[in-house]
């Protein structure tokens, strides 16, 4: 079989394809594929390529490259420096690359960040969970899942009926950006201010040095909140309860807006009030440290109207591009699509456009109800067995449920009208028994990893936080509880129901104790940790998670545990938990912990399960036992709470 042999590999050099594996949004795998979707879609069709051809993505040093076989190549994005055996190969230009020359891509030092090569016929390395995308965090996909390295031999697929080539016109790239978006879903005047909502926009943002392919950090002014808290969802105004995230959604994580990539994680607690319209998307992907960015807020039906502009001239690449149109709408969110008072068994709620390609389903008011969240997974259930032509993903938050769309065969409004028809047919959340397991999973608390993560952001992040050194510490005193074990004997007390998965990636959970009385109250790193290892333990607000891989993280650290994610060909699926899991812990020390880790990870062992059920009667029979010691704790909790905030501010 033909191949590209890697002469030498460049800086983060990997294989991606246009789509990713979209459809596991919901269970925290994101789509991954080429950061930037439309300079890899130009060369990949500029060498006669189908859209599901793989190519390489490069970052600062772009690779060196030969071929045992004569094959038509086009670079783009960053690339701007390209040479084959010395010859300068302009961008978007095709040309052939004959056996044994070397096509060396050269140095990627601005504009733009990514750079791409596309190879006629693409690389034929094998798909994972249906892409060829390379997950690095995740380590699969692309080569082993892993950045190239020196020697490596990629094998190219077959050249047999793909179309004829054609030079492309590549977009400009600049070091000052302008980034169309839709205010929302979150806004003024729950959790921004009108004034800091007409800042948010006004800011010329600049990109922080720590972005990645997980996400865009933005450096500029403290957001201009509308509140003090997140209640039980943290401590900080930007917490709210875990829901789910867009590809393209700004989040604040703290006073810090991220823009989610195509590695982000699917599922967090932060504010959105702004998503990155489909046609802008690509510019994400060439976003580089010191870059400026302005947002800019745009109506649905502009974005409507730019991506079938897209779709147009990537169906004949003949044409000329059409100008990016820039009118500002203003800040002010779309009015919402859907709505709907408290009725029946249903609670109140509302729909909102989550920029141009997702609608938001938010139900209830903004605190943890078991009930709104299995009303919650009602409505989602209906959705999966009555699947509209065009629904990508259906993803479950705790109070919320983001479902989206294919924009070229479904629109938003069609979506919100269906989802709305939905919920007379839902049976009461009050009386549904859910099949469930009873998930035991081993648990070292002060694991030295979760201390190591401590001491990192300490060391490079934040060492002034008040959660250092010691997050259980801090957790003992926000909760204000005498000692220290008593955090680690309230969570080995404690039954977590699973409310989410994927929160931080890869079928991780986030649970919350089902008797209140177990409800440690924390908030989450302002800024997040880059670095959390895999398998942490760790709570946010009133949520524990389970990281599921090694990457960044927000939850107060407090011990690790098992693989909750195990891809091997003999499972049926990788994720190893489910919602409305019940787990429970069982402490045990950091060497057995490493010992049960291994035997899981390897296949020689299995999670401890037994099937069970779960319904609002549990709860509510705990709530109806106990109801003074619930109110007492609550509210000793809570002045605990507000002093921590004080201290903050002194």
């Amino acid at each position: 079989m033909a191949a590209i042999t890697v002469i030498r590999a460049g800086a983060q050099t990997t294989v991606q394809d246009l789509t990713g594996r979209p459809g596991l949004w919901d269970v925290g795998v994101p789509p991954s594929g080429a950061a930037d979707e439309l300079g890899f879609a130009l060369v990949n069709a500029a060498v006669g390529n189908p859209d599901s051809a793989a190519g390489l993505e490069c970052v600062l040093i772009g690779p060196v490259l030969t071929s045992d076989d004569d094959r038509l190549v086009c670079v783009g994005g960053a690339a701007t420096r390209a040479t084959i055996d010395g010859r300068p190969l302009r961008p978007g230009t095709v040309v052939r690359l004959p056996a044994g020359a070397v096509l060396e891509v050269g140095a990627l030092d601005g504009p733009g960040m990514r750079g791409y090569v596309a190879i006629e016929g693409g690389l034929d390395v094998p798909r994972v969970l249906g892409s060829r995308s390379t997950f690095i965090l995740g380590g699969f996909g692309g080569l082993g899942g892993r950045p190239l390295e020196t020697g490596d031999l990629l094998p190219l697929g077959r050249r047999e009926n793909l179309l004829a080539p054609t030079p492309v016109e590549l977009p400009a790239l600049s070091d000052s950006w302008q980034l169309r978006v839709i205010p929302g879903p979150h806004g003024a005047p729950d959790h921004l201010t009108a004034d800091g909502v007409e800042l948010f926009f006004a800011t010329a943002w600049v990109v922080d040095h720590r972005s990645d392919r997980t996400g865009v950090r933005l450096t500029g002014p403290v957001p201009g909140w509308a509140r003090t808290d997140g209640g039980e969802a943290g401590l900080h105004p930007s917490n709210v309860h875990d829901s789910a995230y867009p590809v393209g959604g700004i989040m604040l994580s703290g006073d810090t807006p991220v823009i989610v990539g195509k590695d982000g994680p699917s599922l967090g607690g932060f504010v959105v009030p702004a998503v990155v319209i489909e046609a802008d998307r690509w510019i994400l992907g060439q976003l580089r440290p010191g870059d400026s960015v302005q947002l800019l807020p745009v109506t649905p039906a502009l974005a409507a109207e730019a991506i079938r502009a897209r779709r147009s001239w990537l169906d004949d690449l003949r044409q000329e591009p059409a100008p990016a149109a820039f009118v500002v709408s203003g800040p002010d969110r779309p009015e919402v699509l859907q709505e709907a008072a408290a009725g029946g068994t249903a609670p109140a709620y509302t729909i909102r456009c989550a920029g141009d390609r997702h609608v938001l389903v938010e139900a209830g008011p903004a605190e943890l109800d078991l009930t709104v969240r299995v009303w919650i997974h009602l409505l989602a259930q209906a959705l999966r067995l009555d699947r509209l032509d065009g629904v990508a993903e259906i993803v479950e938050g705790v109070r919320s449920l983001l479902v989206a769309v294919d924009s070229a065969r479904l629109g938003l409004d069609e979506l919100a009208k269906h989802l709305v028809g939905m919920v007379d047919g839902l049976a009461d959340p009050a009386t549904v028994v859910l099949p469930a397991r009873e998930v035991t999973l081993p648990i070292a608390f002060d694991h030295p990893e979760a201390h190591e993560a401590m001491r990192r952001y300490a060391t490079s992040v934040r060492p002034d936080a008040p959660w250092c050194p010691d997050n259980v510490e801090f957790i003992r005193r926000v909760n204000d509880l005498d000692r220290r074990e008593e955090v680690f004997e309230i969570m080995t007390a404690a039954t977590y129901l699973v409310v989410g998965l994927g929160d931080v990636y890869l079928g991780a959970p986030v649970a919350v104790p089902v008797d209140p009385r177990h409800r440690l109250v924390t908030t989450k790193y302002n800024p997040a940790r880059t670095w959390t290892p895999q398998n942490a333990v760790g709570i946010g607000g009133v949520y524990l998670c389970v990281y599921g891989m090694e990457g960044p993280g927000g939850y107060q650290l407090v011990g690790r545990t098992v693989p909750v994610w195990r891809l091997s060909d003999h499972d049926e699926q990788p994720w190893l938990l489910r919602q409305f899991d019940l787990l429970r812990f069982t402490p045990v020390s950091a060497m057995e912990l490493a010992r049960q880790r291994a035997d899981i990870k390897a296949g020689r062992a299995d999670l401890s399960v037994r099937p069970t059920t779960f319904s609002i009667s549990d709860v509510q029979r705990i709530e109806q036992e106990a109801p003074v010691d619930i109110a007492a704790l609550r509210a000793r909790r809570r002045a605990a709470f507000d002093a921590e905030r004080a201290r903050w501010g002194a």
